[in-house]
Formats: structure tokens, C-alpha cells, sequence
């Protein structure tokens, strides 16, 4: 099978594959509504939000609770500052913002750092651990009057989600990045304590969550809030191979953060990019980014192949990273030399 085929089945399984929930099901699909329409209304939904919400956060370095945070509607004559306060705050909390372009259109996708983390950052590739709450965002009129609340659709709050961020919505592989992992002790009693980890919350707006497929309880065309804690990480190499029609995990041996050619911490398929745009980790112009491509340079030979020791068994890196080949698996290792 070629490697549009490949792709065209890896993407196909990407987009099925995000689920906060074990038990989520398809929710019914409501007629698209236009990008950029439905992103204004999103936009000024998230922001209303922004400053008319205060946040208070738990500081209990340590303990399970450390770093959660809970919203509350500031009322009339209220003096508490709201979370737009901390726009481009120099000291924590800080409200930042990244632009994503996408749908032919540059949304504006803001998060709140609580902590940045002490440990490095994801990739939009990696595998994160984390614990999170999820809320849709809904601006109900009742009798000419506006009103925005939230609702919950899922926590995921004692042991941590290890999630696959390339099968995940936009808005959670944009934000991740941009925090870093902490340091984790086993205790005792069989429990492990977290500490020093990046926690914060993230505004995505519907184009980049659901939209009109909606998921489960969340309604269509829903912008969500998610606030998390990054507390680990593990660096995954995403090639494969069809068996049988089967995908089939085939790693070339370079892990897919390493693939990011350009640096910015990210990767993405040709879809995840903007109308005509050209790849930056695609290095043959195949349509397939380096981190999905067994053959990285087009010359018929596969990377794994052309890394890989014949004599030793080792696979030589190109990133100063060593890598070791172990059965079918492979490895950081420090120790690994070619």
C-alpha cells in the first residue's frame, strides 16, 4: 500500500480517535455554519466570559488539590479582578493568546498560565498526563437579556490521562505546547505526589474544539474551558505500516518531536495547515510530515533503514538524541551509542 494510503488511513483514525470520556457517542450533526460567523460569536462569547469571571486558585505544593481553580461570575459593583486583568501579565496568573490559522480564517485562542512548569514541553505529538475539567460555554437571552454560564461535561481528576495529543482537538495540541511538566515522588503509602507542574486553563473556541458535530453532552457550535495540570510526558514515534488492512505501529526511529524541522515545537499534517500551505517538517514535499513518513527523503529507502547500525543493531541519531532499537521497540537511552 503507498503512503497516501498510509496517511489517508492514519488521518482517517486521528480524527476518530479524541475522546475526554470512554463512553462517549457521536452526537447528531447539525448543519455547518460559516467559520468566521460562528467565530465571532465565539470570540465575544470567550471574551465576555474573560471580564466578567474572577478565578481563585488553590496553592497547596504537594497535595492533590494544588493548582485546581474555580470561576466565579463577578457581581454588580464587585471589585475582584477579572481574568481579562491578567492579559500579558508579566507575574502568574498571566492571560495569554495565540493566533491559529485555520478554515480560512486566524482564530484567537486564549489561555491562562497558572504555573509554567518546571520540566519540559510536549510536542502536539506527544503523549501527555494530565487531569483536567471540562465545560461548554452557552450565552442563553431570557427576556432580552444575555446571560453566559458553563457546564460541566466531564472531569477527569484523580490519576492523570495519558493522552495521545495527535488524536486530539486542535485547541488542547496548541495549548499543551506551550506548558511544561513538573517532578512527581512515589510515596509510601503507593500514592505519587506532583509537584511544580504547569497548570492552566484554556478558551478554545468552537473551530477548534467540535463544531457542528458537537460530542456527546457537549451542543454543537459549543466553545469549551478546559483547565488542566501537565504533570508528564512521554515522546512517541508515530510511523506505521497497514498488515492485513491493520495499521501497524513501525517507528523509523526518530521520535516524532524530533521531526519538527523548523523548531516551533509543533508538527502537522497537510489538513492542520492552512489552504495551499507548504509543510516545513515535510522534507521530500510528499504530503506526509516527517513524523507520519517511513521514507523521510523520498529516495526509496526507509529512514529506519538508513539509521539503523546493520552490525550492532543500534540506530544512529541525527538529533543528538541516541536512540536504541530493542526487539520492535525503541528507546531514549542516554547510554545507546552507535
Amino acid at each position: 500500500m503507498n503512503k497516501f494510503k498510509y496517511y489517508f488511513i492514519l488521518f482517517i483514525t486521528t480524527i476518530t480517535l479524541f475522546s475526554c470520556s470512554k463512553d462517549d457517542v457521536a452526537a447528531e450533526i447539525t448543519p455547518t455554519r460559516d467559520y468566521a460567523v460562528q467565530y465571532a460569536t465565539d470570540l465575544k462569547d470567550i471574551e465576555d466570559y474573560l471580564k466578567n469571571y474572577y478565578i481563585t486558585v488553590v496553592d497547596h505544593a504537594g497535595f492533590q488539590d494544588d493548582q485546581d481553580v474555580t470561576f466565579t461570575k463577578i457581581v454588580a459593583g464587585g471589585t475582584q479582578p477579572s481574568i481579562y486583568s491578567y492579559l500579558n501579565s508579566v507575574t502568574f496568573p498571566k492571560l495569554l493568546s495565540r493566533n491559529v490559522k485555520l478554515h480560512d480564517i486566524t482564530y484567537k485562542l486564549y489561555y491562562l498560565v497558572l504555573r509554567e512548569g518546571i520540566g519540559a514541553s510536549p510536542s502536539n505529538v506527544d503523549e501527555v498526563h494530565t487531569t483536567y475539567r471540562g465545560d461548554y460555554l452557552e450565552n442563553k437571552t431570557v427576556d432580552g437579556i444575555s446571560n453566559l454560564s458553563t457546564t460541566k461535561f466531564e472531569e477527569w481528576k484523580f490519576e492523570p490521562q495519558r493522552a495521545n495529543l495527535s488524536g486530539y482537538i486542535r485547541g488542547w495540541k496548541e495549548i499543551f505546547p506551550q506548558f511544561k511538566t513538573g517532578n512527581n515522588n512515589s510515596n509510601s503509602d503507593g500514592t505519587v505526589s506532583h509537584k511544580d507542574f504547569g497548570a492552566g486553563v484554556m478558551f478554545i473556541p468552537s473551530g477548534l474544539a467540535y463544531y457542528s458535530a458537537g460530542k456527546a453532552s457537549i451542543p454543537a457550535y459549543s466553545s469549551l474551558i478546559f483547565s488542566f495540570k501537565l504533570y508528564a510526558m512521554r515522546r512517541l514515534d508515530h510511523e506505521f505500516k497497514v498488515v492485513n488492512g491493520v495499521p501497524v505501529s513501525d517507528p523509523d526511529g526518530v521520535m516524532s518531536f524530533q521531526e519538527d524541522l523548523d523548531g516551533d515545537g509543533y508538527v502537522w499534517t497537510k489538513e492542520e495547515l492552512p489552504a495551499g500551505a507548504i509543510n516545513p517538517d515535510d522534507s521530500d514535499g510528499d504530503g506526509i510530515p516527517n513524523y507520519l513518513d517511513t521514507d523521510d527523503d523520498g529516495d526509496g529507502v526507509s529512514t529506519r533503514t538508513e539509521i539503523t547500525n546493520p552490525f550492532t543493531g543500534l540506530i544512529y541519531s541525527f538529533y543528538e538524541i541516541p536512540l536504541c532499537l530493542s526487539g520492535n521497540q525503541i528507546y531514549l537511552d542516554s547510554a545507546c551509542k552507535p
